[in-house]
């Protein structure tokens, strides 16, 4: 399997970039979000890959982080989800707003990847709120068994593990935090989250 590549990037457009390594260009299909994240073409870059070989195809997939690598695989498990419809939501989503929309079961932040309709983006939610919701609370973002650990230290997963901390359920909490700004400081998002957990 080929963990990442490092190289000079050559070409970059919405969905592609390519990669020379040793004299050889790999074109790697990206999300839309990952393209910004890359430097300008003819400078030093790494991406993360995920290789998926099919009867018709085979294609590298990359990714700016280990993060957002291991949130496509996460999503690509879900039935009904081809990578295609990976990259789109990674597209709109960060990892650590897929882990959040599927703990808080917010099945409606899926449809704005495009490709995405109500009945998959359900089914997304589902079979991904135990998995993600069992990492949030332990402040890792996604569950440990998925191997992906998405943004640790951020503001909002660190208030999500705040408030399992104060007995509220993970589902719970992600859904309290999932509405406030994620830009916020960490005590700000909880202060916040913990207003509307005492509305509810």
């Amino acid at each position: 399997m080929i963990y990442s590549l490092s190289g000079i990037l050559t070409k970059k457009t919405p969905d592609l970039a390519v990669i020379e390594c040793a004299g050889v260009g790999y074109a790697v299909r990206v999300p839309a979000s990952v393209t910004g994240q890359l430097p300008a073409v003819g400078q030093e870059a790494t991406i993360y890959t995920e290789l998926s070989i099919t009867e018709n195809d085979i294609a590298l997939y990359g990714f700016a982080t280990e993060a957002q690598r291991d949130c496509f695989r996460l999503l690509t498990s879900v039935s009904g989800v081809g990578p295609k419809a990976g990259l789109s939501i990674l597209s709109v989503l960060t990892p650590e707003k897929v882990a959040l929309a599927a703990s808080a079961d917010d099945h409606k932040a899926f449809t704005a990847a495009a490709g995405v309709g109500p009945k998959l983006a359900r089914r997304i939610a589902l079979e991904l709120k135990d998995k993600v919701g069992r990492g949030l609370a332990e402040g890792s973002g996604f569950a440990a068994d998925i191997a992906a650990v998405p943004a640790a230290s951020t503001a909002s997963t660190q208030a999500v593990a705040a408030l399992v901390s104060l007995g509220y359920t993970a589902s719970e909490a992600a859904a309290a935090v999932a509405r406030v700004d994620d830009t916020l400081p960490v005590q700000d998002i909880i202060k916040i989250a913990l207003r509307g957990l005492s509305h509810v």
